[in-house]
């Protein structure tokens, strides 16, 4: 079996790899990007405007728009690892 898969990846070493996202309705990169972050950063506009939260309160806004981040793949970095 381990000649096997030895050929069978030696074949595949050599060929094209073609990646399609069918479902995928806009394959402009840029435009996807760009509407990603402009959803983000509405929602982090929603979150610095929230008037209900008291000063006491800040971390917790700056921990919703950090968790925003996230929500894109990016983070927060070293300042927001907790554990």
């Amino acid at each position: 079996m381990e000649l096997y898969q030895e050929i069978l990846c030696h074949v595949f070493a050599n060929e094209k790899v073609q990646i399609s996202f069918p479902n995928l309705i806009n394959t402009d990169v840029t435009k996807i990007v760009e509407l990603e972050c402009y959803k983000s950063l509405a929602k982090i506009k929603a979150i610095l405007e929230n008037d209900a939260l008291t000063d006491s309160e800040c971390f917790q806004q700056i921990e919703e728009i950090v968790c925003t981040f996230e929500e894109l793949g990016s983070g927060g970095g070293n300042r927001h690892d907790f554990a």
